[in-house]
């Protein structure tokens, strides 16, 4: 049974980027939906965002991929953060200035110790998909 809140959802992602730590990086990221497993953000790509090719950052795709599958195992059965065990992107198309992407995790699996998550990075205008990661986590026992 899930006992947080979408409120909670919200407050959690707030402390995230409230933070003297690197996660401060995603202080742009709009939450637009949440339910159980699966959580919904939107980044408008901002030149802060972008490489020296002028697109998204493959290390922010990362954090992106990192931070929000983490909330969606959060807002799941468990409510745990867990400790990342593995984490892989593929990165298939370019987001420019100016695109929205939405980034879409979902909670594939949730056991004893380990949940498996998978996020999409997609262009909000276009649907196409900028990148796909998958995440895997610790929950401890």
């Amino acid at each position: 049974m899930v006992s947080l809140s979408l409120n909670s959802i919200k407050q959690i992602m707030k402390t995230m980027v409230d933070t003297h730590g690197f996660d401060r990086v995603l202080s742009k990221v709009n939450l637009l939906s949440a339910s159980p497993g699966k959580v919904v953000c939107e980044l408008k790509v901002e030149e802060e965002h972008t490489n020296r090719g002028g697109t998204l950052h493959g290390g922010l795709t990362a954090t992106l991929v990192d931070n929000i599958s983490t909330v969606a195992i959060m807002y799941s059965e468990r409510c745990a953060p867990g400790v990342s065990v593995d984490m892989n992107i593929t990165y298939m198309n370019a987001a420019k200035v100016g695109e929205d992407v939405l980034i879409t995790a979902q909670v594939l699996k949730q056991g004893r110790t380990l949940a498996f998550a998978t996020v999409d990075l997609t262009n909000k205008a276009t649907g196409k998909l900028i990148a796909q990661g998958r995440h895997t986590k610790h929950l401890g026992s």
